[in-house]
């Protein structure tokens, strides 16, 4: 029998996933093996009846360039019991697989370390690598290489909230867009600063105080009232969902949100209407302070994975799936396939990545004091300053407290 190779790709979709999964099959077919595509993510190696698909060249060809993912994706985390009794070693031993790929972000990364450890605890000679996949960039890649799909999403998000800044300045209203990104903020300052955004709002923002709803409040206004001041009634306000997961229990509760977990204990931030409920929030303070400004809620989030990846994505994710190969043909195993800046393929190892306590790879967050951010805030996005105060006193009586640097204690 032939030697095979698995695929399953786990987690949430990103635009690129479909030409890592077509990349690696042509390497793969032209060597003499077959390819198998595992349905439902992990799940389908702990079931006794697992659904996959044998993926020839024309399959590859066909969908290398599509959006989504060809392979059925779930967030399935495997169980003490699945490790100790539910691995179908059968699925290996009957299509003569010789190595399992992995495509996912940080949880099916730290699940992939997890299979890995398994798989030599048992002395089964299958090999495993992770391909890094995330819209959300917060995969610990060295040299702040980008996740694959982050780019792709991120221009398509860029799209839209540059329409809908253009409905702000063409209806005279404010937009709060929530963007997704469970614990970093890359998607939303990468969306809101190609968008010139008068205020984006992230969860690295905090590193010198704790986030509170009022915080973030206090944040908008100050550029709504910025705005004012400059006489411009129009603006966008940029939302990481990632704020939520630093807001404390007594936080969440007062704005009335009831939270869903997903099988990775992470609040399932997809279910609630961020925008919407931030949104409210606004529009009430405002009223308080006797302002009359229109604001309107967006999401951007589900409607940006799927779409059809971009040309930077398209090469990338090739080099991806032929990186697979080329660390299979030397002997790795246990590791993620990176793309160094110049194009060279090399091995980074899960266990160098994942955290000793939690045995989960931890995520990247952006460099709120890097030269890019600091860009950002320093230049583009608009507050209340000192220089602000009297001016702002036609709207606030105690500007102060809405004066950008005080609220975050830069």
């Amino acid at each position: 029998m032939k030697e095979s190779i698995i695929i399953l790709t786990g987690g949430g979709p990103a635009p690129g996933i479909n030409t890592v999964i077509g990349s690696i099959t042509k390497a793969f077919l032209a060597r003499g093996y077959r390819v198998l595509g595992l349905h439902g993510g992990y799940k389908g190696l702990f079931t006794p009846n697992p659904s996959y698909t044998e993926i020839d060249f024309v399959m590859a060809d066909t969908i290398f360039n599509r959006g989504g993912s060809y392979l059925m994706m779930s967030r399935y985390k495997p169980t003490e019991e699945d490790y100790a009794g539910n691995f179908n070693h059968g699925l290996f031993l009957d299509n003569n697989i010789k190595l399992l790929v992995t495509i996912g972000g940080d949880d099916t990364a730290s699940t992939a370390n997890r299979v890995t450890k398994f798989l030599q605890a048992r002395n089964y000679k299958i090999s495993n690598i992770h391909v890094p996949k995330t819209i959300d960039n917060d995969l610990p890649l060295p040299l702040n290489t980008p996740t694959f799909g982050y780019h792709s999403a991120k221009a398509e998000g860029t799209r839209i909230a540059t329409t809908v800044y253009e409905d702000a300045r063409t209806s005279g209203i404010w937009f709060i867009v929530a963007a997704m990104g469970r614990s970093a903020g890359h998607l939303a300052i990468g969306i809101g600063s190609s968008c010139h955004y008068p205020m984006i709002i992230i969860p690295e923002m905090f590193n010198k105080t704790k986030i509170t709803v009022d915080k973030i409040i206090k944040l908008s206004i100050s550029s709504i009232v910025k705005r004012k001041l400059m006489g411009i009634p129009y603006g966008g306000i940029m939302l990481s969902e990632g704020v939520f997961h630093l807001l404390d229990e007594d936080e969440l509760t007062a704005t009335g949100v009831k939270f869903t977990f997903d099988e990775h204990g992470h609040p399932e931030l997809g279910k609630i209407p961020k925008a919407q409920l931030f949104n409210d929030i606004l529009e009430i303070e405002l009223k308080k302070l006797g302002m009359n400004v229109k604001m309107r809620p967006i999401e951007i989030g589900y409607d940006i994975r799927c779409q059809a990846p971009i040309s930077y994505d398209l090469l990338y994710c090739t080099q991806l799936g032929c990186g697979v190969y080329e660390l299979y043909t030397r002997g790795e195993s246990g590791c993620m396939v990176y793309v160094d800046t110049i194009g060279r393929i090399k091995p980074l190892y899960l266990k160098d990545f994942q955290d000793p306590k939690t045995g989960k790879i931890p995520p990247r967050r952006v460099d709120i004091e890097g030269d890019q951010a600091q860009g950002i805030y320093k230049h583009i996005v608009q507050f209340i300053t000192p220089n602000d105060y009297e001016a702002a006193r036609e709207y606030l009586s105690n500007p102060e407290e809405y004066d950008f640097h005080k609220i975050l204690n830069w």
